[in-house]
């Protein structure tokens, strides 16, 4: 890729401010729970764990389905704190108890694995995305499919990433194709579909809805406006494809098969501070509530907890945080072959 001119004032090397070690498989997704102190990872190793953030060290047992051993893949925290959705390899989704650290429901419906898991704004639905070329909207009190499985008519080679709009009337969806669609979420309705130039392996919508932004299997991003679908712009800088985007107001997270994370200005569309560096491939990335801290999960088997603020201080960017955030704690991801 090209230089490119970088929002930061000076060169600094980041070194993670905690590395958390303990998982025996790729570790593929983390959430911040309320409060700032501790995170939940999910892994290859068929676990979720929870941390204390300022120490790195686990608190507890791992928290296991008993019986099961599937890789679990994706996770989202409840908008209340206290459940978390969780997808695997066995394509069931799981809702687990965040006070009793244990699966408190689990659906079937899904033939594949699933990749992709969304809370919607109210907590009352979860959408799961799978590799089973479906997408499914759950009733989060009752178990059982609201909507769907849409999708099945598509020539779609599996659904790589699915997202709610913050208003919750449409699902974004990407898969195999050069393209990405979006969907009516109450009537499952195919609403609009967008030609894109590379496969999309990752998307998020910003707070407002105005904007939906796509992570590619090349490297790019390019963020599309929502009443046209015309992209608006293109962020590059990646040298590998785009696991997952992550944002927080005005800033966006987007983390890359090639070894880095990086954090972008929305405002406008340039990169903050160095690349973070990992030892390998990074997948899931999540932001805690007050912006100051990101958690990437690492091929490497380790997560990783950033100092983010200190990068926003350096490049004089502290008030891009400062708009409320109404993210839905989720990081989009899909998961090509490692």
């Amino acid at each position: 890729m090209s230089s490119l001119r970088t929002e930061t004032q000076q060169a600094f090397v980041i070194k993670p401010r905690t590395t958390i070690r303990g998982h025996t498989g790729y570790v593929w997704n983390a959430v911040h729970l309320p409060g700032g102190r501790h995170i939940i990872t999910c892994s290859e190793d068929g676990s979720l764990r929870l941390w204390d953030l300022e120490s790195g060290a686990q608190i507890g047992e791992d928290w296991r389905d008993v019986g099961e051993k599937a890789g679990v893949i994706t996770i989202a925290l409840s908008p209340n704190g206290k459940a978390v959705a969780s997808g695997g390899r066995d394509g069931k989704v799981r809702l687990w108890d965040v006070e009793r650290r244990e699966v408190i429901a689990k659906w079937t419906g899904h033939t594949d694995a699933v990749i992709s898991v969304c809370w919607s704004a109210d907590g009352e639905r979860v959408l799961s995305a799978s590799y089973d070329r479906t997408v499914r909207v759950w009733d989060a009190e009752i178990g059982k499919t609201a909507l769907g499985p849409i999708l099945m008519k598509t020539a779609h080679g599996g659904v790589h990433a699915a997202r709610y709009s913050h208003d919750t009337t449409k699902i974004a969806v990407s898969g195999l194709e050069g393209d990405f669609k979006i969907w009516d979420a109450k009537t499952g309705k195919l609403l609009s579909t967008i030609e894109h130039e590379e496969i999309v392996w990752s998307l998020t919508w910003t707070s407002d809805d105005k904007k939906l932004i796509t992570g590619s299997y090349n490297g790019f991003i390019r963020v599309f406006d929502t009443d046209t679908w015309q992209q608006i712009a293109t962020m590059a800088g990646h040298n590998g494809g785009v696991f997952s985007l992550y944002h927080h107001n005005r800033l966006l997270v987007s983390t890359s098969f090639d070894r880095t994370a990086r954090l972008w200005n929305l405002d406008t569309n340039l990169p903050v501070g160095p690349p973070l560096q990992h030892e390998d491939g990074v997948n899931g990335a999540a932001i805690s509530a007050d912006g100051k801290l990101l958690a990437t999960g690492c091929d490497d088997n380790n997560a990783y907890v950033w100092d983010i603020h200190t990068i926003l201080e350096n490049a004089g960017l502290e008030d891009i945080l400062s708009s409320p955030d109404v993210s839905l704690n989720a990081s989009t991801n899909t998961l090509p072959a490692h």
